[in-house]
């Protein structure tokens, strides 16, 4: 028998370190190869690791709530032969930032041994990583000091590369005032952080302690509000001929590619042409710089069977036809509600899409996803009484009509490129061509 390290896998770039949720095996308990042992959570996405051999977990070694970095061992299997792998052998990951020189490596590795004499402590206004924190307390890094490194990764937040490149230039910093000589600038705290009311709860109240993931969703939700100013237009669109031409092939389309048709992606399609003669919807900011993106990737706000909301992403849906559109969405949705998003599955979305209409409403006021500065609400389609121009003069009929509402962020998208943006969405749709191929 032999002894073989079960490794965290590499789950995308930027992504260094996950969560344990629960083992789904127990110690002493025969796993086959590709059974998945273990849930782990990053910042977005729940999953499931898989175990690349078939074994008994003789040892687990990170438990529930405990973080585990990619390549550490998580667990022991005993398996049959000899040799197996050893702490040592590396795992295969996507493509690392430069490769730091000695002295910083030296940094790295003081940093992620336990320290028992920090006293840092930092408040919940910075989200900071554990492995971004440790580094922080090692090198006794206050706030004021983390506030002002650069973040460069998910939403702005301090990645391992950017917290070592201010220790390995640290000394060339500015050093910041004591925290007690002075009360902070205004423009530190925006006003709208000031802590909530405190609520008691009554008699017969239940109290329900947020998941993880809701904790996420809110600490998001707030952020996004205080970033970006919101303004949202709101335009009703005529989609009888889209509902028509849906209702002649998604018998055909399902028979034909074993996938449902939805309405899903004839809307991406339609946001897609929209972002290519608007161009400048599909940016993000960057301090006083506007970044605009190469990329089309469109984010799918999704709704998941516990309440919560998860925003998979269709990567380059601009080069995708309709029937490529269907299969990503039908995918992307199915392994969303069944946990089995990897996390590049949700990064890199420049614009988003929600389908408020799915909940019977008619239409909806989204907020922006950090760092885009727009995103679009699909209402219900509904049966109504309309006015239609016609050779004979004008006639009442009853047509399929939906609203759309599109929340943009007033620093960079004024109203009227805001409203253009959604009345070409609107005419595409309102305009669908009964011959479309799919």
């Amino acid at each position: 028998m032999a002894e073989y390290k079960l490794l965290l896998p590499s789950m995308g770039e930027g992504v260094m370190e996950a969560t344990i949720i629960t083992w789904l095996f127990n110690e002493g308990d025969n796993v086959k190869e590709d059974d998945s042992v273990v849930e782990i959570a990053t910042d977005k996405v729940d999953s499931d690791v898989p175990t690349p051999v078939s074994g008994k977990i003789v040892k687990i070694l990170k438990q529930k709530d405990e973080v585990a970095k990619v390549g550490e061992a998580i667990a022991i299997l005993e398996i049959e032969g000899e040799g197996g792998n050893t702490a040592s052998e590396e795992v295969k990951t996507e493509a690392p930032a430069p490769t730091p020189d000695a002295e910083t490596l030296k940094t790295i590795e003081g940093a992620l041994q336990p320290t028992a004499t920090s006293h840092v402590e930092f408040s919940g206004d910075l989200y900071l990583s554990p492995l971004v924190k440790s580094i922080a307390q090692q090198e006794n890094i206050s706030e004021t000091e983390l506030q002002s490194i650069k973040g460069n990764g998910l939403e702005g937040r301090i990645t391992k590369e950017d917290i070592l490149a201010y220790v390995a230039n640290r000394g060339n910093q500015p050093q910041a005032a004591p925290q007690a000589a002075a009360t902070p600038a205004p423009a530190q705290k925006p006003a709208v952080s000031a802590p909530a009311a405190t609520v008691s709860a009554a008699a017969g109240d239940e109290i329900i302690p947020m998941d993880r993931m809701r904790k996420i969703i809110a600490e998001n939700m707030v952020k996004a509000k205080q970033t970006a100013p919101h303004v949202t237009s709101f335009i009703e669109t005529d989609v009888t001929n889209v509902v028509k031409w849906r209702n002649k092939h998604k018998d055909i389309f399902e028979k034909r590619e074993g996938e449902k048709l939805t309405f899903m992606p004839i809307f991406v399609k339609a946001i897609v042409k929209a972002i290519q003669d608007y161009p400048m919807i599909n940016v993000s900011i960057n301090g006083d710089n506007i970044i605009k993106k190469k990329n089309i990737n469109i984010g799918m706000a999704t709704a998941l069977p516990d309440g919560n909301l998860i925003v998979p992403v269709i990567k380059n849906a601009d080069q995708l036809s309709l029937s490529g559109l269907a299969k990503a969405i039908n995918d992307l949705a199915y392994r969303a509600r069944n946990k089995k998003l990897r996390p590049e599955d949700t990064q890199g979305a420049t614009y988003t899409i929600s389908n408020v209409g799915s909940f019977g409403n008619l239409m909806g006021t989204p907020i922006i996803p950090q760092p885009q500065v727009a995103i679009l609400a699909i209402g219900a389609i509904v049966k109504k009484p309309a006015v239609l121009e016609t050779k004979d003069g004008d006639v009442i009929a009853i047509r399929q009509l939906m609203f759309m509402s599109h929340s943009y962020d007033h620093r960079v998208v004024d109203g009227s490129l805001g409203g253009m943006f959604l009345k070409h969405v609107h005419d595409y749709l309102q305009n669908w061509d009964m011959n479309t191929e799919v």
